[in-house]
């Protein structure tokens, strides 16, 4: 076995299978894979998992970048070339400021 320690991997499936919380078809696959330990045939993965994609990334991101130039009209540390160009970028996107 490569990657995580396999103790873990067994600790996390044990869990797993006294949660009351989880679905049954999460405690099979935690079943499964104490069975696979037990008679060697499991493998450990060594690929990381891949984060779930969202659609509505962009658009928060965005609304966060724009949330900070608002921020920085109101900042009276920042330079007025700062407010400045602040302003424009929120004028480019219809933002009134």
């Amino acid at each position: 076995m490569s990657g995580a320690n396999p103790g873990n991997i067994a600790g996390g499936h044990k869990a797993n299978l006294k949660n009351p919380n989880t679905s049954e078809e999460s405690k099979d696959h935690s079943r499964q894979v104490l069975e696979s330990m037990e008679d060697g045939t499991f493998e450990n993965s060594v690929e990381p998992h891949k984060p779930l994609s969202n659609d509505e990334a962009p658009v928060k991101e965005t609304n966060r970048v724009l949330g900070g130039y608002k921020a920085t009209l109101k900042n009276e540390s920042a330079s007025q070339e700062k407010k400045d160009h602040a302003r424009e970028v929120l004028a480019d996107h219809g933002i009134d400021a």
